[in-house]
């Protein structure tokens, strides 16, 4: 047998391990949230894109829910408007609000949508606003110099969703569309709000009943005090990890996110590095899977 040989053959017993995986979640959604450095770099985004087609083409209804700090950060840049911080936390005002929009709303959604849609898939971009799907309340944070909690921080407009109304991205399901969402939504009242992806693609989860969130992001998955991946936690486990310090600094948000989805009805979370290739497939159609898992 050749070489060519050997390496189709591999290919296709590849294939035939992920069988069952795929056989487990065809029709099931999966809520992946989508940003870091694997969403600045062309050709982890181009694989990013086939890898979401191709869950799509293998029966799983992905919904994708993307961030953008960076990008905003380098509008606000441009356009010569100031950010103010409070307790390390950026302060949201009017101005700023109105660039986040623009940017993940329009830019940064249509890039991805593009993407996807070149991978031949069927894309649609809306945000929270769209058809009400996500309705916010303003976020009131609660943080000292020294990060612990207590003193109150206004931080402008920036919403914690609190309601989240599924019935568009039923009617994408239902068509075969790939929903693309970007994480900017209403109050009540009709005041736009910019809400925390990783927030976001939570309560999206957590209202879908999705089998699986994934979380992209630029480490691993959750350390140990070793600096060492924790593979696999249950909900207990990683509250312990928060309480004694282990879980730490840009941690502390995505394991909040996995712990109020796990208890929103989501089976599980993954915390993954997205910028490992094909890291989604790794996680969803190998025994081995990828980063941490929270079930």
């Amino acid at each position: 047998m050749t070489k060519t040989s050997r390496d189709w053959l591999a290919k296709a017993h590849m294939l035939t391990e992920a069988l069952p995986f795929m056989q487990l979640y065809d029709g099931k959604t999966v809520v992946v949230k989508y940003g870091g450095h694997a969403m600045g770099d062309e050709k982890l985004a181009e694989l990013f894109a086939r890898d979401i087609v191709l869950l799509k083409q293998a029966g799983i209804n992905p919904v994708v829910v993307h961030g953008g700090g960076p990008q905003i950060g380098g509008m606000l840049d441009r356009l010569g408007i100031k950010s103010r911080f409070s307790g390390g936390l950026r302060i949201t005002d009017a101005q700023t609000v109105e660039v986040a929009e623009m940017v993940l709303s329009g830019r940064i959604n249509k890039q991805i949508v593009t993407a996807l849609n070149r991978a031949g898939g069927r894309a649609v971009g809306l945000s929270g606003k769209d058809a009400d799907l996500m309705i916010a309340v303003k976020s009131r944070r609660r943080k000292s110099p020294d990060g612990h909690i207590e003193k109150a921080l206004d931080l402008g407009f920036v919403g914690t969703p609190k309601t989240v109304n599924t019935d568009i991205l039923d009617l994408m399901r239902d068509r075969d569309i790939i929903p693309v969402v970007a994480p900017i939504a209403a109050s009540a009242r009709g005041q736009t709000l910019n809400v925390n992806a990783d927030t976001a693609a939570g309560a999206l989860a957590g209202a879908l009943k999705a089998e699986r969130l994934v979380l992209l992001t630029d480490v691993a998955g959750v350390l140990d005090r070793k600096g060492k991946l924790v593979p696999r936690l249950t909900p207990t486990r990683l509250r312990t990890l928060m309480r004694n310090g282990t879980v730490k600094g840009g941690m502390i948000p995505k394991a909040e996110t996995a712990l109020a989805a796990r208890k929103a009805g989501v089976k599980a979370v993954a915390i993954l590095d997205g910028r490992v290739p094909h890291a989604i497939l790794l996680e969803l159609f190998t025994e081995l899977g990828a980063g941490t898992l929270l079930a």
